[in-house]
């Protein structure tokens, strides 16, 4: 089967899963002994789509007094630990998401690519039973700029040896990051959309 593109490049928080209510929590969580508190708007507009440390960066700033990152990053661990427990509880993963990824693994190359640790990612990945269908997996270790800088997506696609490879996205950073990277993006506003709207544009295409 022929297709337009090449590889397909998803994020993995709001892409993969619908894992952001399930970050939100965790980082109020963790975050409540420093004195900082925040909304799921300002979470949604401030926090998704950027890597962790940044988030913390901006949230430490805007505390009253504010908290060095590199206090709050020490807490990271903790958080992290207490996601991947919620996670595996109720996994947030449609199941049309998975029959995608069976249906699609071995016709055209897979990647992820997360502004989220690799240990977070890779850990999830494996215990939900997802990490064969993605030949690549780029996480915020991996790359010296992160979203919205195109690094990510580039990473990803020589990895692949894409050359004109689809991304999936639910930020605007994201997307802003796909774009940079010259690749055509499905923007989402949820994981349970993901399926339709990757079926739908390659199937249009082929």
């Amino acid at each position: 089967m022929k297709y337009l593109y090449d590889a397909i490049l998803f994020d993995f928080d709001g892409v993969l899963l619908d894992s952001e209510p399930v970050h939100f929590e965790c980082w109020k969580r963790m975050l409540q002994p420093f004195g900082i508190r925040f909304d799921w708007e300002t979470y949604t507009k401030q926090c998704v789509g950027v890597s962790d440390y940044e988030m913390l960066v901006l949230l430490g700033r805007q505390a009253d007094p504010p908290v060095p990152a590199e206090r709050l990053w020490q807490e990271y661990p903790r958080k992290n630990a207490l996601f991947v427990e919620r996670i595996l509880e109720r996994p947030p993963l449609p199941e049309a998401t998975r029959a995608l990824l069976e249906e699609l693994h071995e016709e055209l190359p897979l990647a992820v690519v997360s502004s989220s640790s690799r240990r977070e990612v890779v850990t999830l990945l494996e215990n939900l039973e997802l990490r064969r269908f993605f030949r690549t997996v780029v996480c915020s270790e991996d790359v010296t700029h992160h979203k919205p800088d195109p690094e990510p997506y580039r990473i990803a696609a020589q990895r692949l040896g894409a050359q004109r490879p689809l991304a999936v996205e639910d930020s605007e950073s994201g997307e802003q990051a796909a774009k940079a990277a010259g690749f055509d993006v499905i923007r989402v506003e949820s994981a349970g959309e993901v399926a339709d709207r990757v079926r739908e544009r390659i199937q249009n295409f082929r």
